[in-house]
This record gives structure tokens, sequence and C-alpha cells, in this order.
């Protein structure tokens, strides 16, 4: 090997017996300063404060919108229709005229009726007269018993058929006042289903119009029956109240009073009807609207409330995240009582005063460090 080749082997060697050096120097124990372990940064989060105030024991379900009373118009004799005094949709007072039923063969039959009992009462007065004069020739001897008594059953023959007349007068008379059809509730009138000029029978299959009374109304629901003695419970000691409002219509709810517990329980269902009375002045609900109703039994006095955004699920049940005072968090197994919408009324697992977060866990985990964005009471 020549002499420049070994000079460049020799240089070589130096330099990797170099760079290991350097190695092993800058990996040996306590050759320099351990690095500094990582610190993760606080995760921002929403807080609510929990408290203690009474509470609503409420039931909610929806409701079916139901007239307080439905009457199918129909008509009571047979006759041709002569006048609709008014429009479909349009509220009618009681009492007010809806139809008209051509009076006419009834007129007739009233004055024919009127001219029999004219008669008849010619034809009792005469035998009246006759009676009289047999009565006296019967006390002088001149005619005999049964004479007078043919005379005096001829005088009450007379008389039951005026009778028998007058009453055939107040029937026609009834049935004039049946041709014009009168609304017997105030309400909405439907779909005129007969119109003017067709004739029509008496009692028929297809009504005329149906009204419908909107004011006051009715709201049926139905609540599970494990709740019907809570319901029967709470009725007992004073009248419940009831609201309901149309989802997604923008209106605030009405109120109203609960008026009937249905007799018996839907076995398919396993829910019991009940059924609200509203006022609806305003005329807020209307038969067959779907609304939301909430029956309120009573009221929970110092009843602990988080809000139900703080409710998380886990594998052993629901947990809340509760902030300590060092701001970390402890991650705390509770109890439900119910849920009110936004807030939860708790059973077991919180103090009124604490604080629990509402948003950011899913980045929280036992004591991680937070830095709180946002502060609210549970309301």
């Amino acid at each position: 090997m020549s002499a420049p080749r070994r000079a460049l082997l020799l240089v070589a060697g130096l330099l990797i017996l170099a760079g290991a050096a350097a190695v092993v120097f800058r990996f040996a124990p306590g050759s320099r300063a351990a690095a500094p372990k990582a610190v993760a940064p606080p995760v921002p989060v929403s807080v609510a404060q929990v408290v203690a105030r009474t509470v609503p024991v409420r039931l909610r379900a929806i409701g079916n919108v139901e007239p307080y009373a439905t009457v199918a118009i129909k008509a009571r004799i047979d006759g041709q229709i002569v006048a609709v005094h008014f429009k479909e949709g349009q509220e009618v007072r009681k009492g007010e005229v809806l139809f008209e039923i051509d009076k006419r063969p009834f007129e007739a039959q009233l004055a024919q009726a009127q001219a029999t009992l004219g008669k008849d009462r010619a034809l009792l007065d005469h035998a009246n007269d006759q009676e009289k004069r047999y009565k006296e020739l019967l006390a002088q001897t001149f005619i005999s018993p049964g004479a007078y008594s043919q005379i005096r059953t001829n005088g009450e023959t007379a008389a039951a058929q005026v009778r028998a007349d007058e009453a055939a007068i107040e029937s026609v008379r009834l049935q004039l006042a049946y041709c014009t059809i009168r609304a017997p509730i105030n309400g909405y009138a439907g779909k005129i289903q007969i119109q003017e000029g067709n004739l029509v029978k008496a009692n028929d299959t297809n009504p005329l119009v149906v009204i419908n009374q909107v004011v006051p109304t009715n709201v049926s629901f139905s609540v599970p029956e494990q709740s019907l003695p809570a319901v029967r419970k709470y009725q007992a000691s004073g009248e419940l109240q009831v609201s309901a409002q149309v989802p997604n219509a923008g209106l605030p709810p009405v109120a109203g009073k609960l008026s009937f517990i249905d007799n018996t329980t839907d076995a398919t269902t396993g829910t019991i009807k009940l059924k609200a009375e509203f006022p609806n002045a305003g005329k807020e609900l209307w038969p067959g609207q779907f609304v939301d109703v909430v029956l309120t039994l009573t009221q929970q006095d110092n009843a602990t409330v988080a809000p139900s955004s703080a409710i998380q699920n886990g594998p052993n049940g629901q947990y809340v995240f509760v902030v300590k005072p060092d701001r970390t968090v402890d991650l705390r197994p509770v109890k439900i009582a119910r849920s009110e919408g936004d807030i939860t009324v708790m059973g077991s697992g919180l103090n009124p005063g604490e604080t629990v977060v509402t948003i950011g866990q899913l980045r929280l985990g036992p004591g991680s460090k937070v830095a709180i964005a946002e502060t609210k009471v549970a309301e």
C-alpha cells in the first residue's frame, strides 16, 4: 500500500474516533441537564354553578286539540232547501238561522188542520146544546136514560175530536218550526254538505253541516299508567294546571286545567287518557292540532339543580366534571331525579354551590387543568 493511501485511511479513522467520542460525551450521565417534561395547557371550558331552588314537578306529553262540543246538523223534516244563511268556515252564534226548508206544504197542512178544527168545534157546540136539551127532557121523563146517554156520548166524542184537531195543529206548527234550522251552539261551521236547492230527508245519514265549538276547547293527551297515582293524588289536593303550545308556531303556551281522567288504561300502550279544558279566548288552539302539553303536579322546594348540558353518559352510568378550587376537575358519578328542559334535578352526587363543566368535556379527564371561559348559574 502506498504512503498517500495509508495517510488517508489514518485521517478517516481519527475522524471516526472523534465522532464516537463526541457522541459518548453528549449522552454520558451528568454531561448535561435533563430536558424539562412538557406541561399540557389548561383546557378552555364553560361552567355553571349548581343551585338549590323550587322546581315544578311536571309531566310532558303530545296532545291533540278537540272541539269542546260537536253538533252534526240534520233536517228533521223532508223538504227542499230554499236558503242557506251562512258561509263555510263562518263563526255562527247559538240561535242563528242556518238553513230554511220550503214551508209551503206545511202551511197548507196548517190551514187544513185549522179548518178541520173549526168544523169540529161547531159540531161540539151543537152536541153540547143537544146534551143540555136532552138533560132537561130526561128530568121530565120525556126520554129514556139510554137516549140521553147516547147524546152525551156524542158530545164527548165531539170534544175528543176537537182535542185531536188541536194536537194536529200543534204538530204541523212544530213541523213549520223545523223548516227553519238554527245553530244549537256557538262555534265554527264546516263544509256545507247539501247545497241550496237540494231535497233533504228527515235524519238523513249525511249532515247538512258540522259545527265545532272551539271556545272553550279541549286537549286530550296520554301519560304512562305509572303516573296515574301521582295525578290522582295531586288532583285530590286541588285543581291541576295544564299548558299547551303549538310546536314551532312562535306563540306562547296557553293555560288550562285538567278536567278528565279516563276510567280505564289502554292495555296495548300502557297509558291512560287525560283531557284538559282551555278557555281559548284568543283561539290559539284549533281542533285537530297536535300540541306540546305540560301537566304540573306540584312544586318541589330546595331541589338541587344543574344544567342538563353538564350531564355526561359513561360505561358506568352518568357523571359530571366538578371544578375544584385549584382549577382542576374531578369526575363524579351522579344520580338523576328528572329533567326539566335545560335543567336537571339531581338525585345525588352534587351539592348546591359546586361548579360543573357544561362545555368542553370531551378534552377532559380526572385531574385536568381548566381555563374557565364562561360561568353561568343553573336557571
